[in-house]
């Protein structure tokens, strides 16, 4: 059946929006009987978006990372870097579309009333999702560029490889396009593993969120993101880091435990790699040389990039200013090789 795009658009009230560019506005857009990489049928799939500028703009896709959402991409570090007057995404020049993943933000989640008996997707089926958006729902044949960070940036390199006419450019951020392996998998299958094991889970029948669930967070998150030199000035010390740890536990915590294992188990069975020689975008890979999760040591991405006709990758140095993993959230590392991509990425929209 034919997807449905909501004709209501709402401004939002992002904290983002005090920047200088346009402020966003909001809607949701509705594909019928949307069929999932494991045959599971979904009668309604909502998908919430978010969009800056005008739709006369050049449309640029950016993609959000594990357990984000279009707000976590409207942020100073981010959009405030990007989306402004004579920035590299001038939100005067472009159409910026921040879709909400499956099981993501406002789009449909387990939450909504489904529980476990959500559909078990994975990232083709949230690419998949994303690409009804941009051609169904907004009507676009051609995207200038898509940029995506963490999970946005496997995503990135699915959407490289899957449909490789659809952009001109293409930036994964903190991403390998390798199969999910190694520290990255075995953590977040820990992570995944302590909740579940709770006995305040029930097998997701629960009626409180698990107790366990922010330790097994705040656990992966020390792990797997913030630069170890960062680390090591902001802890120097046992009481220091005691401190960190306290802070971050006392912090609030409103995650659901179904949505959130449903976004990290998703990630299992993801492997762009068989397919980068498709890849026809301009295409800059950028990471961290600090980044916990896709250490660069291990020469994967480096090989990888051979395989692109026009792909480099931009490897952040590290400092005790950068923040592992999370370092590509904030786009001042980058913003002038962003920039130098657009200016120099040839336009092949047909």
């Amino acid at each position: 059946m034919k997807a449905l795009l909501s004709v209501i658009f709402a401004v939002t009230s992002f904290a983002a929006a005090a920047a200088d560019y346009p402020a966003p506005r909001q809607g949701d857009f509705v594909v019928h009987d949307f069929k999932f990489h494991n045959g599971e049928v979904m009668g309604e799939l909502r998908l919430h978006y978010t969009t800056v500028g005008e739709a006369t703009g050049q449309p640029i896709l950016v993609l959000h990372g594990s357990g984000g959402s279009a707000a976590t991409m409207l942020t100073p570090a981010f959009a405030g870097e990007l989306f402004g007057a004579g920035q590299p995404l001038d939100a005067a020049k472009y159409y910026i579309i921040i879709p909400d993943g499956i099981g993501h933000g406002k789009s449909s989640k387990p939450s909504d009333g489904m529980k476990t008996a959500f559909p078990r997707y994975d990232y083709d089926d949230m690419v998949e999702a994303q690409l009804r958006l941009v051609k169904e729902g907004l009507g676009l044949k051609h995207l200038r560029l898509v940029i995506g960070n963490s999970m946005g940036g496997m995503h990135a390199w699915l959407w490289a490889e899957k449909y490789p006419d659809l952009m001109d450019a293409v930036v994964p951020m903190a991403a390998q396009p390798t199969a999910m392996a190694a520290r990255n998998w075995m953590l977040r299958r820990m992570m995944i593993e302590t909740i579940r094991n709770d006995p305040d889970y029930n097998d997701g029948n629960y009626t409180r969120q698990p107790r366990m669930m922010k330790y097994a967070v705040a656990a992966y998150g020390f792990a797997t993101s913030g630069g170890t030199l960062a680390f090591q000035n902001q802890a120097p010390t046992a009481e220091k880091a005691d401190h960190m740890i306290d802070e971050r536990l006392a912090a609030p915590f409103t995650t659901d435990a179904n949505d959130f294992i449903y976004q990290w188990q998703a990630s299992h069975d993801y492997d762009a790699a068989a397919g980068l020689s498709r890849i026809e975008a301009t295409l800059l890979a950028i990471n961290s040389a600090d980044d916990e999760r896709n250490p660069p040591e291990t020469g994967v991405t480096n090989e990888a990039i051979k395989q692109v006709k026009n792909g480099r990758l931009y490897l952040i140095p590290a400092s005790a200013e950068t923040r592992g993993h999370g370092t590509t959230s904030n786009a001042r590392f980058y913003k002038q090789q962003l920039e130098e991509l657009l200016r120099s990425a040839p336009s092949r929209a047909m």
